[in-house]
């Protein structure tokens, strides 16, 4: 759902957030509403896309099979690597009526934890983990592995919808005999439309962020913007104007081999990528001296000495427009271009103008040079380091 509409900004003065004016687009499918609540809580207004879905587990055949495999022949490692996709796997299977089967066979292998979370699951279900590295990274898991050999063992690895890049490669090339237990399969949305209109708002620099919290959901807004001709304007926006923020560095590949830079949090959770975020999109925005006022201009409002003020679409258009060349005159003309959706009269430019004016709250940020167009009103010391840059 888009709600840059409904909260185009929401509390004005000290108490907005620091997110507030920005907009940010989330990709997630799970966990998408702790992650919405987490960006309006700190002022964002958000749209959500899922850019997948996932298999209901009761419906997944393949993890069936895999499970009736594990049964019918025991691995000697399972490396259980996501909490939700353990206890999920456990529970799916006591509705094919194998649970108990299923843990039976556990509690005969050597069970491996990726982390604190995984370790939990596995012990709710009355199980024991041999093992769990300190830094929860599966490089930490794969080297142990590796180091006390592999070959000829059977492992089973519990995966859950991302790619573990390298790690099913490097035990089969140790010599082991690799089952992946897909738990939560990731399938493109059955209803695009959300997702397109994430892709249009990122390509006109609607958005000012857009997080990921997920490769497969890196990678399905990447194939869906190649299947409508969008990638090259996508790709453009994401290097350079829409920041792309995701969970962690797994989820950051499909989007790095497209040589797209991303923002990671050290911590690979929810709490610390809208962490980021706050600090981020402020810092990116930047500030201006302005005739007298501090001005910072966000994706859709504007901070005016620490007050947001929302302002329209076309308002917003003309005062990039201005910023880009701070204290310099930038013509009728000029500013026409940069206007969406408009003709070639330059009485357009006035309208927007004096609404910017009005939306802004002081007047005199802009000044009107006549027969020539407009410029900020920038501060006379910024003026002269702008001048000299």
């Amino acid at each position: 759902m888009d709600d840059r509409q409904q909260h185009p900004g929401h509390a004005d003065g000290p108490g907005h957030g620091p997110l507030a004016g920005f907009t940010v687009g989330v990709t997630a499918a799970r966990r998408a509403d702790e992650l919405g609540t987490l960006l309006r809580r700190r002022g964002a207004a958000v749209v959500h896309a899922p850019a997948l879905r996932i298999v209901q587990l009761a419906d997944d055949s393949e993890l069936l099979a895999a499970t009736r495999e594990i049964i019918g022949r025991a691995p000697d490692i399972v490396v259980a690597t996501t909490a939700i996709g353990f206890r999920g796997w456990v529970e799916a299977a006591d509705g094919w009526g194998l649970g108990e089967a299923l843990l039976t066979r556990l509690r005969g292998v050597r069970l491996l934890a990726r982390g604190p979370k995984v370790k939990g699951a596995i012990r709710a279900a009355g199980l024991t983990e041999e093992w769990s590295p300190s830094s929860e990274s599966m490089a930490e898991v794969l080297d142990r592995l590796l180091e006390e050999g592999v070959e000829g063992r059977r492992i089973a690895v519990q995966l859950h919808g991302e790619p573990l890049p390298g790690f099913v490669e490097a035990l089969r090339a140790g010599g082991a005999e690799v089952l992946g237990v897909p738990v939560y399969r990731w399938m493109p949305p059955e209803d695009p439309g959300p997702l397109d209109r994430l892709l249009d708002a990122a390509v006109s620099r609607g958005v000012d962020a857009v997080t990921f919290t997920s490769a497969p959901a890196a990678a399905s807004l990447l194939s869906r913007a190649e299947q409508r001709g969008l990638l090259p304007g996508l790709l453009e926006a994401l290097r350079h104007d829409v920041l792309p923020a995701c969970v962690g560095p797994v989820t950051a590949v499909p989007l790095q081999a497209r040589g797209v830079g991303t923002v990671q949090p050290e911590r690979f959770r929810l709490g610390p990528l809208v962490q980021l975020l706050c600090r981020e999109l402020p810092r990116r925005a930047g500030s201006l001296p302005v005739a007298g006022h501090r001005v910072e201009i966000r994706g859709h409002a504007v901070l005016v000495d620490g007050e947001l003020r929302p302002v329209p679409p076309a308002g917003m258009s003309l005062l990039r427009a201005l910023a880009r060349r701070p204290g310099r005159v930038v013509a009728r003309a000029d500013l026409l271009r940069a206007l969406p959706g408009t003709g070639r009269d330059e009485h357009a430019v006035e309208t927007a103008m004096a609404r910017l004016r009005t939306a802004l709250g002081a007047p005199k940020l802009i000044q009107t040079v006549v027969k020539r167009g407009y410029r900020l009103a920038l501060d006379p010391a910024a003026d002269a380091r702008y001048a000299d840059g």
